[in-house]
């Protein structure tokens, strides 16, 4: 017998009191993409969905749901990558989409407060047009704010300014027994007490379900230029990444590509990237408030390329010729997934100074396996995605590689003092290798925690601890 309750036409009139009917899916009327994420291949649908659109539905709904034992999924745009938004345990997933306003722009105490359902791309549109600028940048624009802070997304520039967890100040959070409360607040400094609102980032759903946010921005820098960098191989590029941090003008992003994913992102996109004859390539982006001032961070950033080997520099000193290489760098992960019948990957972190180390086991094992596997990432910050592709294998050999990749590419991870995950978090589908790369007295705390926050394990049950 199940832990969980399943639902019932009963419940659905209840819960039909806290919302609306015509915003509540029930069974057979839940469409086919709410049993998924954007890579999980493992279908779970829930038993009801229930489309939000306050902070008081969801403090109604998570009393219902704690007092009856029904599992709780909290789900943004479903653009993750490791199975987190996906309704394990059945019961009801809550679609926070329609929560998406922009509620205040405090311009004296430079933060923004947002609803959890904004999506990344408007949120920086927003911004921007007023002269502020919210840094963190993942690769995919159309996942929620909401999303972003339950893996705590960094992105590509976090080699300078930091990730999610970097630019939240405030939340406001549905715990599990309906009771909302806020972690955080406008101030710069806090050091009062255990910092609740840092364990809610990266819980994915897991200890509470945030309503509001109130993110940090900064003023936005008034130009940026990048740099595309061709290499012969991508090992002379890599082992450029710590002399260029060394020279302590830090890019804002440091992106490391090889030719064939250039490719790829060329087909899926319909149009030439400005250079497609090198092996390997670094993409660098430097912002400032005049040319002259960026001039100054890249020149030396240049030398250094040139010495080590670079065949060129190529730079993109205008919006246009920026905005074409950053768009072909945004299309990666879809077009690698266009490209194959089927994927999985890992988003494995090391330290900087292993980056290089890790890719040149990456290709040795793809090598030695006979498999198709794809890589790029943010060198700039130790973060590397890595893909293995499925292509014409059966259902047989893919899992078979496919798990063999993964434990011997997590083992190389923990060997090079690495971590399971950079930004995509860990989910369903990557529990295992957490709990194998992570102590037990910490896993032991995390689950702990976990049932602090959640003593009936209704919020997310299955995923991370």
């Amino acid at each position: 017998m199940s832990y969980y309750k399943k639902l019932t036409a009963t419940d659905l009139i209840k819960i039909s009191g806290f919302v609306p009917r015509n915003r509540i899916l029930w069974k057979n009327e839940i469409n086919e993409e709410y049993s998924h994420d954007e890579l999980t291949t493992e279908h779970y649908y829930p038993e009801m969905v229930v489309k939000i659109n306050s902070t008081q539905e969801v403090s109604n709904i998570l009393k219902y749901a704690n007092e009856h034992k029904i599992a709780v999924t909290v789900r943004g745009a479903g653009t993750g990558l490791v199975g987190a938004a996906v309704a394990l345990k059945g019961g009801i997933v809550l679609d926070m989409t329609m929560m998406n306003h922009f509620l205040e722009l405090d311009e004296e105490n430079l933060t923004l407060t947002v609803e959890p359902g904004v999506l990344l791309m408007d949120l920086a549109s927003y911004v921007e047009e007023k002269g502020f600028f919210y840094p963190p940048d993942p690769g995919e624009k159309s996942a929620t704010i909401g999303g972003n802070i339950s893996t705590n997304a960094g992105g590509m520039r976090a080699v300078k300014y930091g990730v999610t967890r970097d630019y939240v100040r405030a939340l406001e959070v549905g715990l599990a027994d309906g009771s909302i409360v806020e972690f955080g607040g406008k101030v710069v400094k806090n050091s009062s007490g255990y910092d609740l609102k840092d364990l809610i980032i990266g819980s994915e759903g897991t200890l509470g379900i945030v309503t509001k946010i109130v993110l940090k921005l900064l003023p936005l820098p008034k130009k940026n230029i990048s740099l595309l960098i061709p290499y012969q191989n991508l090992e002379k590029a890599i082992r450029t990444v710590p002399l260029i941090i060394k020279a302590k003008a830090i890019p804002t992003a440091i992106e490391f590509m090889e030719r064939e994913v250039i490719c790829d992102a060329e087909k899926y996109l319909g149009r030439k990237f400005p250079d497609n004859q090198a092996d390997a390539y670094l993409l660098l982006k430097f912002d400032g408030n005049s040319v002259e001032e960026i001039e100054n961070y890249y020149d030396n950033v240049a030398k250094i390329c040139l010495q080590q080997g670079a065949i060129d520099i190529l730079i993109a000193d205008t919006d246009e010729r920026s905005e074409g290489i950053w768009k072909a760098r945004g299309a990666f992960l879809e077009a690698i997934k266009s490209s194959t019948t089927c994927m999985d990957e890992v988003d494995i972190v090391v330290p900087r100074s292993e980056v290089n180390t890790f890719v040149e086991y990456v290709h040795e094992l793809r090598a030695k396996l006979n498999i198709r596997m794809k890589s790029f990432g943010h060198a700039g910050d130790g973060n590397l995605h890595v893909y293995i592709l499925k292509d014409d294998l059966d259902d047989e050999q893919w899992h078979e590689l496919l798990t063999l990749a993964m434990d011997k590419m997590y083992a190389k991870a923990k060997e090079l003092n690495g971590k399971v995950s950079g930004e995509h978090g860990i989910g369903l589908v990557k529990k295992v290798y957490l709990e194998q790369s992570t102590p037990k007295t910490a896993i032991d705390l995390m689950k702990k925690i976990k049932a602090v926050f959640d003593p009936n394990n209704i919020l997310n049950p299955g995923k991370i601890c």
